[in-house]
C-alpha cells in the first residue's frame, strides 16, 4: 500500500485559520460509508442521524498551553519548547527549536526565571529530554507562560485559548485537541443525551505524532507513536452496555476510536484500563467495536486519512473530500466536520 494512495490536492485557501463563533454552526459532509453517499448539512443536524440507545464516545482529554518560549541562560538566545509528554520527576520529551543548540546541559530559562529547565537527554529521533525546576505548581506556571500549542498550518493568533478546547475538557495531557469534538456546545450535548442517546467519556492524551507526515513510501513500513489513555470502568459498561442492546457505537474523532479499538478484544467487548497505545488503523483493518465516527477533514497522506479510509472505503472518502473540495468545505482542526455512518 503506498503512501500516494492517499495524495490529494488541497488549496491552501480551505485550510481553516479561525474557529466559527458559533462551535455547531459547522458544515457537516454526511458520507454513507456502505453506498458512498453524500449530503450536505450544518454540524447542528447530527441530531438527526442519532437514534435512542446509540453511544457517543467523546475523549475528554484536555490540552495544556504546551507551547513555551524562553532563553539559554549564558548566552540569552531565544529557544521554543514544546512539551509531548511527562516522564517522572519533572522530566518531559519535548521539541525544541532549534534543536541543535540544545545539548545535554543547556540551562533554559522562561518568565524572567519563574520556570527553569535543562536538557538531560536526546532521543532517537531529536526530541530532548528536559528537566524543570521551580516554586509553586507547574500547571500554574505553564497557565501563566505557556501558550496553546496550535498545529504549524494555523498561522492567525487564537484569541480565546478555550477555543481550542472542547466544552467537555477535563483531563490535562494533550499536546493538541481532540478536533472532532470542538463542534460540539453543552447545549447540543444536552439535546442528544434528552433524545436517549448514551454518551461515554475516554482519555486519550493526543501527541504531536498523529499529526507527522508519512515519511516512507509503503504505509506498513510507517512507525506510530504511542500516545497514553484511560478508559474508566463506569465508561467501558456504558459502551458495552449500548452494544449489546444493538445501539451503534459513534466515536466522537479518530482518538475515541484509537482508544476503542485500542482498548477491545476480539470479541468486540471493552476492557477498563489504562496504557499506552501506537496503534495505526489503515485499510483492510476490521474494526472491533466502532459502528461511525463523527471526524474533521485530515491531512492528505495522514495516517488520520488512512483512518477514515479503513471505514469506509479509500475510493469513497477520496470522492468525499473531492466534493467537500468543490463545496469549499473549511479542513483541518478549525475546519468543518464529517459525519461516517
Amino acid at each position: 500500500m503506498n503512501v500516494k494512495d492517499f495524495y490529494f490536492d488541497l488549496p491552501q485557501e480551505l485550510i481553516a485559520q479561525d474557529p466559527l463563533e458559533d462551535r455547531s454552526a459547522s458544515r457537516l459532509l454526511v458520507l454513507d460509508k456502505e453506498t458512498g453517499e453524500i449530503a450536505h448539512r450544518h454540524f447542528r443536524d447530527i441530531t438527526e442521524y442519532l437514534k435512542p440507545g446509540d453511544c457517543l464516545v467523546v475523549n475528554d482529554t484536555k490540552v495544556i498551553p504546551a507551547r513555551l518560549f524562553g532563553i539559554k541562560e549564558g548566552t540569552g538566545a531565544k529557544i521554543e519548547v514544546l512539551l509531548l509528554k511527562r516522564r517522572e520527576n519533572d522530566v518531559w520529551e519535548t521539541l525544541v527549536k532549534p534543536g541543535k543548540k540544545a545539548r545535554p546541559g543547556t540551562k533554559l530559562v522562561f518568565g524572567d526565571g519563574l520556570l527553569k529547565a535543562e536538557v538531560v537527554g536526546v532521543e532517537d529521533e531529536g526530541n530532548r529530554l528536559i528537566q524543570f525546576q521551580y516554586d509553586g505548581i507547574f500547571e500554574e506556571i505553564l497557565d501563566q507562560l505557556g501558550q496553546m500549542p496550535l498545529p504549524p498550518y494555523i498561522t492567525h493568533q487564537l484569541k480565546d485559548k478555550n477555543r481550542y478546547q472542547t466544552v467537555y475538557a477535563k483531563h490535562d495531557g494533550s499536546a493538541a485537541a481532540p478536533t472532532a469534538g470542538l463542534h460540539f456546545t453543552k447545549e447540543l450535548l444536552a439535546q442528544i443525551e434528552a433524545m436517549g442517546v448514551v454518551i461515554a467519556h475516554v482519555t486519550l492524551h493526543v501527541g504531536l505524532g498523529t499529526f507527522r507526515p508519512v515519511k516512507v513510501e509503503n504505509v506498513l513500513d510507517h512507525h506510530m507513536h504511542s500516545e497514553f489513555y484511560v478508559v474508566e470502568e463506569a465508561e467501558a459498561e456504558k459502551i458495552n452496555r449500548a452494544k449489546a442492546s444493538g445501539g451503534r457505537i459513534i466515536c466522537v474523532g479518530t482518538t475515541s476510536c484509537r482508544t476503542l479499538e485500542s482498548a477491545a478484544g476480539d470479541d468486540g467487548i471493552l476492557k477498563a484500563g489504562s496504557g499506552w497505545t501506537d496503534i495505526f488503523i489503515y485499510p483492510g483493518y476490521q474494526f472491533k467495536i466502532l459502528d461511525a465516527l463523527i471526524t474533521n477533514f485530515h491531512l492528505p497522506e495522514s495516517t488520520l486519512v488512512m483512518l477514515v479510509s479503513a471505514l469506509a472505503g479509500r475510493e469513497n472518502i477520496l470522492n468525499a473530500y473531492q466534493k467537500a473540495i468543490e463545496e469549499k468545505y473549511r479542513f483541518f482542526s478549525f475546519g468543518d466536520a464529517m459525519l461516517i455512518h
